[in-house]
């Protein structure tokens, strides 16, 4: 029996970046706001400090700052006609655990996504006709444009620091940017990081194949800056310590710091850690939410009562919520009806590999987590879908993230696999080699969807999220075309020709394998529409059919695009907080 508490006004269930910007932007109002986050506390110091915050085998090995499998998890399977099985470790995403959530330990790559990324269906259709779109393919428009949510990108930039370099300033291509991107209304507020000789090799040799090389706009800081909240951001280190890690030096930006203090600054914002939500409640219509059921560290179960709930969760937990809390009609992939678990996808990861002369040190323990060199020729829709034969494609890079021993064992092909001779490869090799990267759209498809397992349980009793996801046609195509291009970028840089693909990634011919890491970026599940029959929220994320509810994050990007989430997620939560501020809370009820 759940022990009922004092009602509030909002409560927040998780502290990741649009949990944090929602608490940032609701907790001056003067309501009394609840943030729910089923992790521990953590903050900056003590809890990232060096040397302890460089303990590779703590952080990148057994993977401190993610999710306990254990007690939640997922299931997954290609098909329906097979059998999900749970994911016991880690696999090919790892969702963030503790105050901050994935934003403690993401790697900082903060795209603003093109305008065709915004409105995929359309576009497409406009330029290639309705029959460039496969029958089974889900694709669906934002339901807000590239210009509306302009400003917005610009607001998360700013607070994160981002270091980059415009590539379209107000409709003026910029010399040294990304010409192909989106205009812009303001220059990144630091200049980009510091190439690595990598990048370098990358830049020399698409500039010489006729692409068009730029920095990936990095929140990782590239000076000191304090950003317009006052808060002070670091300058990155280069330390090679960053993806799976916290930040020492706040140089890579995280909820924990630029969003958490501001809220917690507020007297009617409460956090409470250690507090995992197991189930939004709603009245006996089904159709008003009137709070949330949680469970703290000793598994005593509390009712928060609330009169909006925000839902700030991963991807995976915001959909599990709606689901076990029948908020909103579930997909039903037969009939392709039905809201909450449709429009699910993924990214492809692969490339090439380079062997570099021994007279060439890349010196790979120094890095960062968005330090790299892009092109975005072969990504969004600045490519020909038809001669190609494929929608989406894929942005293709080179950088240097981490050579952290634990988890880089670059080794050339051939050699021994295992013991002396192994080691004596990898010896060789550490110093002489890079990787030629891309990062692949993956579209929506009637086949790819969430839904509860009628299995397999969590630690709470809750049915886990099944996850059915493979790799289509279309992906397939993105997948063989671009390793194409990584082989012809690497055998620039090298000289010679080289064919062997970075292991334990995407591979065109292959099914979808759940057991390598590859990227975390889920999207979908509950995604933003004009239309209630193929969305679950509307424009302001908020839920069509219990409308205190908003549901932030990317469950509501209705595609994946060739590029990181992060920003398009952060600008999509100031987004909505700016709704509910100025609209919502004025007059409670459907803005829409």
């Amino acid at each position: 029996m759940a022990t009922r508490l004092p009602p509030v006004d909002v409560v927040i269930v998780g502290s990741g970046w649009t949990g944090g910007i929602a608490a940032k932007e609701l907790a001056p109002t003067g309501l009394k706001v609840v943030m729910l986050e089923r992790g521990k506390f953590q903050d900056t110091s003590p809890d990232f400090l060096a040397p302890q915050s460089h303990d590779a085998l703590k952080y990148s090995r057994r993977l401190e700052l993610a999710q306990d499998l254990s007690k939640e998890t997922i299931t997954f399977r290609n098909d329906m006609s097979q059998t999900a099985l749970p994911m016991r470790q880690y696999g090919f995403f790892i969702p963030g655990s503790g105050l901050g959530g994935s934003g403690a330990h993401w790697s900082g790559l903060t795209w603003r996504w093109g305008e065709w990324e915004h409105r995929m269906l359309s576009g497409t259709v406009e330029k290639y006709g309705k029959s460039m779109v496969p029958e089974d393919m889900n694709l669906q428009d934002w339901p807000i444009s590239y210009k509306d949510i302009e400003p917005y990108y610009d607001r998360f930039e700013k607070v994160c620091g981002v270091s980059g370099k415009a590539g379209n300033l107000r409709g003026r291509i910029q010399k040294g940017g990304n010409p192909f991107e989106a205009p812009r209304s303001s220059e990144y507020p630091l200049p980009p990081m510091t190439p690595s000789q990598s990048m370098l090799m990358f830049e020399a040799a698409t500039k010489r194949l006729g692409y068009n090389p730029f920095p990936i706009p990095a929140s990782n800081c590239s000076d000191n800056y304090v950003n317009p909240d006052g808060i002070a951001l670091g300058q990155c280190h280069y330390c090679g310590h960053c993806t799976n890690y916290g930040c020492e030096a706040n140089a890579k930006a995280s909820p924990h710091f630029t969003m958490m203090p501001l809220a917690r600054a507020n007297k009617d914002f409460e956090l409470r850690t250690n507090a995992m939500v197991l189930k939004v409640n709603l009245d006996s219509t089904g159709k008003r939410a009137t709070g949330v059921t949680y469970a703290d560290a000793r598994g005593r179960e509390f009712e928060q009562p609330a009169d909006l709930v925000i839902l700030g969760a991963f991807v995976t937990g915001n959909v599990q919520l709606m689901l076990h809390s029948g908020i909103g009609t579930p997909y039903d992939p037969k009939t392709n009806s039905g809201v909450v678990g449709r429009n699910y996808a993924y990214q492809s990861l692969g490339g090439a590999r380079v062997e570099i002369d021994r007279d060439t040190y890349m010196n790979p323990f120094m890095g960062s987590g968005a330090l790299g060199t892009w092109i975005d020729d072969f990504a969004s829709d600045n490519f020909d879908f038809a001669k190609a034969g494929f929608i989406g494609g894929a942005g293709i890079s080179a950088g240097q993230n981490s050579g952290d021993p634990l988890t880089y064992h670059p080794t050339s092909p051939g050699k021994p696999r295992w013991g002396a001779g192994w080691k004596k490869a990898m010896a060789e090799t550490y110093q002489h080699t890079m990787g030629v990267g891309f990062q692949g759209a993956v579209m929506s498809y009637r086949q790819n969807y969430l839904d509860l397992d009628p299995t397999y349980r969590d630690a709470w009793g809750r049915p886990l999220l099944r996850l059915t996801f493979d790799w289509q046609e279309n992906e397939q195509k993105v997948m063989a075309a671009t390793f194409a291009r990584c082989q012809q970028i690497a055998g620039e840089i090298s000289g010679k020709r080289p064919a062997v693909a970075s292991p334990g990634r995407a591979m065109a011919g292959r099914r979808f394998s759940s057991v390598p890491y590859q990227t975390s970026h889920n999207t979908g599940g509950a995604v933003f529409g004009n239309d209630p029959r193929t969305s679950a929220v509307n424009k302001y994320c908020q839920s069509w059919d219990v409308p205190n509810v908003f549901v932030l994050g990317a469950s509501a990007l209705p595609q994946n695009a060739a590029r990181n989430p992060t920003g398009p997620v952060g600008a999509l939560a100031f987004w909505a907080a700016d709704a509910i501020v100025n609209k919502y809370l004025k007059r409670p009820g459907r803005l829409v």
